[in-house]
């Protein structure tokens, strides 16, 4: 829930006044598994299983379902700001794949990473044949702005969500980071037994990052897209990796970026 702030509003030509403000709500999240800290990320508090389900998947750390037992609080804290994470006892933990170091920030899931080259994982390219049609992405970035109800009261939080190639929403998250959104929507898809997304299609409300293009991938998404730019090296990740990538999704215009066969126009 967001947080009320008092503050003094301005507005040219009327004398200042005292009023509040709804804050969107910033707390470090910590993920430990086997009683060892792996992460802690500045997140939106909510959802917070799914984010450490979505985060260990995009990192290596898990593979899938059948890794992960349960995501709990930690009992010993009284905030709750730390979870656990409880894996298959056959699961097999290879810390050194965590390409994160242990702090992260809200801001750039980039930030953090020991080398650009630690990043590219080993994960296979996608070859889905879904399509889409032009009509249906350009109605995706009013979908999701109607499901971010906090972000309509703060203005505050980046969005992401999962839909289907016929515009059906699957799922929406915010978060005060663009990329927990996103491990909170495949950490949704991974809890229900929803994964892979091989004929789906990832909408963020920001910009389009080379992390958010390597989390798409571990969710198998074949389709990417974004209301905002994406970066040089998120275009790059997306040619190699078989992945549409579309920028600039609103009002009725669009740039494709990559992989241009999978959206029907006409």
């Amino acid at each position: 829930m967001p947080q009320m702030n008092p503050i003094v509003r301005y507005h040219a030509g009327q004398p200042p006044a005292s009023d509040a403000d709804e804050l969107a709500v910033e707390e470090p999240l910590e993920i430990r598994i086997r009683g060892r800290a792996i992460s802690v990320t500045m997140r939106t508090p909510g959802h917070d299983a799914e984010l450490a389900a979505g985060f260990l998947l995009t990192e290596g750390i898990i593979a899938g379902p059948k890794d992960l037992i349960r995501v709990e609080p930690c009992a010993h804290d009284r905030i709750g700001n730390i979870v656990n994470v409880i894996l298959n006892p056959a699961a097999t933990v290879d810390f050194d794949r965590l390409t994160r170091h242990v702090f992260a920030s809200s801001s750039c899931g980039l930030c953090g990473k020991a080398t650009i080259e630690a990043v590219c994982q080993r994960v296979e390219p996608i070859e889905s044949d879904a399509k889409i049609d032009a009509e249906v992405l350009l109605q995706l970035p009013q979908r999701l702005r109607e499901a971010q109800a906090t972000f309509n009261r703060t203005g505050a939080l980046h969005g992401a969500a999962v839909f289907t190639t016929d515009g059906r929403l699957i799922v929406a998250r915010e978060d005060v980071g663009r990329h927990n959104a996103v491990d909170k929507i495949l950490g949704y898809g991974l809890m229900n037994g929803l994964l892979p997304f091989d004929r789906h299609v990832l909408l963020v409300s920001g910009r389009t990052s080379f992390e958010i293009m390597q989390k798409s991938l571990a969710g198998r998404i074949p389709i990417v897209a974004a209301v905002s730019a994406p970066s040089s090296l998120a275009v790059e990740f997306a040619q190699e990796s078989g992945q549409t990538l579309i920028g600039f999704l609103r009002e009725g215009r669009m740039n494709i970026y990559a992989g241009a066969q999978r959206v029907r126009f006409g």
